[in-house]
């Protein structure tokens, strides 16, 4: 199959994937990915009635924070697995909270869940190709806030739906980019929005995450070394590494971007202008099913398309540059690899240093990043240190839901909104495009349609939301 035949078939894929039963008994005792921390948390305010699609691992994530709000009314949830729907409900049963209304049976059960219930907000934890459809499919249904996992669609034209949707309907999405509110990441912010760096110059992050053994894995809850993906495989493995046979170019790039689009006020008053993306040989997973299951195994014989290391290149219109890199099939740490370089000092997340011109103990010398995050935390970690403890992804997840609720609660734009979202995902058909074309410099939409240079920013200005 080409790409061009995956992307038009990859939501009936997707369904397939979806609908096949998990390939082995799943045992009782499978750990989930889910917060640990189980204190009920108290916030003012009118409660939300919230419905999540997709109760796979990220989803009930998502479920146990809501589950420990008392301004939450879980309506619903919606799933075609029945294993990970008996997880959700389990989760809400030792949270002694009602059982919300559940819909499944049906690849497109949400639609009925969106037609019965009259619900304030959406949030989407499925596979990458039903978010658009999911999205728009919520806006048209009346409700007025959708927050979604990356990304936000596969092709361009995705991208340019959602937005247009949300416009038509004056509703609000949001994408749960988390690492926008990671603690360094937010104390960095601090330190930008006071100068410490001079004016940004030079920017890099992204997705570097060895992800070979959630690419594959041998169809049991919980993981264990294997090497299957597709209809034989668990989470992840059974939809996430298509991606990888027919596409190349950056999958995941709102890790790494969603950050450095806030630290230079993309669509606020500045904006991605052109990108450029290359992309290495494919060789990590071909070499991580040999060395597992040897030469003979079926997946061995898949060629992958997505190459080992993709690293793209972005202009701005302020005239900074932006260096991306998705690297998540080979052997690594983890790393988002960030780099914040300014007039009079920079951040370099991997060396965990800062310098700063005239105040760093040395000239030319490396600081220990740690004394100056602390001195810089920011006030929203500030306030709510003690709220997000327990939450998963080391506290950043409590607070992107928290944005959300209070949001919808307050009836106000989320702080990172639809145009935010389609920029930063859209970096993956444009970094495709790129390649295909023999790494050409491509223009980058502007999904605001000139409203980037009157809109002012909202991200983080306070220790609320």
């Amino acid at each position: 199959m080409n790409r061009k035949t995956f992307l038009r078939n990859s939501s009936m894929a997707a369904l397939a994937l979806a609908t096949t039963p998990t390939a082995q008994a799943l045992p009782r005792n499978t750990p989930v990915s889910t917060p640990q921390k189980d204190t009920p948390l108290h916030f003012e305010g009118p409660k939300v009635r919230l419905a999540i699609i997709g109760t796979g691992l990220r989803g009930q994530s998502h479920l146990h924070l809501l589950l420990r709000r008392d301004d939450v009314d879980l309506i619903a949830i919606c799933d075609i697995d029945d294993y990970m729907l008996s997880r959700a409900r389990s989760l809400v049963t030792k949270s002694g909270k009602k059982m919300p209304q559940v819909y499944t049976g049906s690849p497109y059960a949400w639609q009925d869940m969106l037609k019965q219930q009259q619900l304030d907000g959406v949030i989407i934890a499925t596979p990458w190709e039903w978010h658009k459809p999911m999205i728009v499919g919520s806006l048209e249904a009346g409700v007025k806030y959708v927050a979604t996992e990356v990304i936000l669609g596969i092709t361009l034209q995705d991208h340019w739906d959602v937005v247009k949707a949300a416009e038509k309907y004056n509703a609000h999405v949001m994408m749960l980019e988390n690492v926008c509110y990671r603690r360094n990441v937010m104390a960095v912010l601090n330190m930008v929005r006071q100068g410490l760096f001079g004016e940004i110059i030079h920017l890099q992050g992204g997705y570097q995450h060895n992800l070979q053994g959630i690419k594959f894995n041998n169809g049991q809850p919980g993981g264990g070394a294997g090497c299957e993906f597709g209809e034989k495989a668990f989470s992840e493995a059974r939809w996430r590494t298509e991606h990888s046979v027919h596409r190349n170019g950056d999958l995941y790039p709102t890790h790494g971007i969603g950050p450095l689009a806030h630290y230079i006020d993309i669509n606020r008053g500045n904006l991605f202008t052109t990108l450029c993306s290359f992309s290495t040989k494919s060789r990590g997973l071909h070499d991580y099913v040999v060395r597992h299951c040897g030469n003979d195994h079926p997946s061995a014989k898949v060629r992958f398309k997505l190459g080992d290391v993709v690293t793209t290149s972005i202009n701005c219109a302020n005239g900074e540059t932006i260096l991306l890199q998705h690297d998540t099939n080979l052997p690594r740490p983890y790393s988002l690899g960030f780099r914040v370089q300014g007039t009079n000092g920079l951040w370099m997340d991997v060396a965990g240093g800062i310098y700063v011109e005239g105040q760093s103990a040395k000239e030319d010398e490396w600081d220990a990043a740690k004394t100056w995050l602390d001195k810089y935390d920011h006030p929203l970690w500030k306030r709510w240190n003690n709220e997000a403890e327990g939450a998963g992804h080391g506290g950043m997840d409590f607070f992107v839901i928290h944005a959300f609720i209070e949001s919808i609660k307050r009836k106000t734009p989320t702080p990172q909104d639809v145009y935010d979202a389609a920029a930063w995902s859209a970096i993956t058909p444009l970094s495709e495009q790129s390649i295909e074309l023999g790494n050409i410099t491509v223009p980058f939409p502007d999904f605001t349609g000139g409203q980037w240079m009157y809109r002012k920013q909202t991200f983080a200005l306070s220790d609320e939301y």
